[in-house]
């Protein structure tokens, strides 16, 4: 066993033991997001509550800041190059939110399929036009009107392959939506654990795909011309396009990385539980290796086809990175975790490659972790070796 390996392992049941009853109560909070009927789509950052008096009670129970304003429309920056859409043009465009153009719900609102004009926006009849994906906030969630914003500030300023497509927002009265581009395949979560049958377990080779795909988004948010920390990484924001190009959606929770001489950023600990790392749990302090950390994460979820936390399983199984990772190093033991789905699609060696990455990403000292762009070049090399064939039983 590695290092890392030990280290990952250690931290956390450390962390669980110095903190259970807050984690426990965790767990259970952000557990919403693994309701099936609540993660189909685009899954919002999980709310634990939705009702302002329980907000007030939870306040000094989880470190997330539920105390939120709503912002004012005066105060909200509207990029002019996006389509600022009326509240009755998306109740037409997606048949009045009827149920049957419900993709699906989170904890700050739900996600609608909808159909607009290509050149004007404008709503257009059912199955004509563009499809899009209208997500709607939920009005009583003050969290909610603050993710609203955060979203509109990044993903209206931002432009990569691997970040979903921002087509415009709605802001009136108590009404907070945004359009974005619709992705077919849906989400990542979806493919990995089945949670519509239509969808079809992916392949190894574009498991690989998917998560270069995913390394390079966080590259470039990464990169100093841009400055930000995802934060909120996670199968269920994770989607996927027609041709199984991947992207990262949900910027509710993004915040903008460590100026000057700063080394991180001091935030409340925000998130879903069996994704933070160690050390923004004990810390609050926020930097790009986190969203490494959480990539690590994904990774393992994407090799063993497990949550990254289940609260169905035994105890010693529910904390994925616990349970895998004395099993990655070893090409004996590593078949028991991989993915059942991808059987003989792979090699050992091809397998080992990918956890010692996922291994790297997941090290306790945030600085043994790579950057995005060292975990990109590693996962391009993998893909190239894979289309070689140079790999070997």
């Amino acid at each position: 066993m590695t290092e890392s390996s030990n280290g990952a392992s250690y931290a956390r049941m450390n962390f669980t033991k110095r903190a259970s009853g807050l984690l426990s109560f965790t767990a259970r909070a952000f557990s919403v997001n693994r309701d099936a009927k609540k993660a189909r789509y685009f899954n919002g950052v999980q709310s634990v509550t939705s009702n302002k008096s329980q907000a007030a009670n939870l306040q000094n129970i989880l470190p997330v800041d539920l105390s939120v304003t709503p912002p004012s429309p005066e105060k909200v920056v509207k990029p002019s190059k996006l389509k600022s859409f009326t509240y009755k043009e998306l109740s037409v465009a997606t048949r009045e939110f009827h149920a049957d153009s419900l993709l699906g719900e989170g904890g700050f609102g739900c996600v609608h399929k909808g159909w607009v004009d290509k050149n004007t926006f404008a709503a257009a009849e059912w199955g004509t036009g563009l499809a899009v994906a209208v997500k709607k906030f939920s009005q009583n969630s003050m969290q909610g009107h603050q993710e609203w914003s955060t979203e509109i500030k990044y993903l209206g300023a931002l432009c990569h392959p691997n970040l979903v497509k921002l087509i415009g927002y709605c802001l009136e009265g108590e009404h907070r939506l945004i359009v974005y581009e619709f992705m077919p395949q849906g989400s990542l979560e979806k493919h990995i654990y089945r949670r519509d049958p239509s969808c079809q377990p992916l392949s190894w080779n574009l498991r690989i795909s998917v998560a270069l795909d995913v390394a390079k988004g966080l590259a470039y948010l990464h990169s100093p011309e841009v400055n930000v920390i995802f934060r909120d990484l996670k199968t269920s924001n994770i989607v996927i396009d027609s041709n199984y190009k991947a992207k990262l959606t949900d910027f509710g929770m993004a915040r903008d990385g460590p100026e000057n001489e700063s080394t991180h950023v001091s935030t409340r600990v925000m998130g879903t539980y069996g994704y933070l790392s160690p050390e923004y749990m004990a810390t609050g302090h926020l930097t790009m290796k986190n969203d490494v950390y959480i990539f690590g994460v994904v990774l393992l979820e994407m090799l063993t086809g497990r949550k990254a936390f289940d609260r169905t399983l035994p105890t010693k199984e529910q904390d994925l990175v616990s349970w895998a990772t004395p099993n990655l190093t070893s090409k004996h033991r590593i078949s028991h975790v991989m993915d059942a789905n991808i059987k003989g699609q792979y090699t050992t060696r091809a397998a080992l490659t990918l956890s010692s990455l996922a291994l790297k990403c997941l090290s306790v000292d945030p600085k043994s972790r790579p950057d995005t762009k060292e975990v990109v070049k590693a996962l391009e090399q993998l893909q190239e070796q894979e289309k070689l064939g140079k790999h070997h039983m």
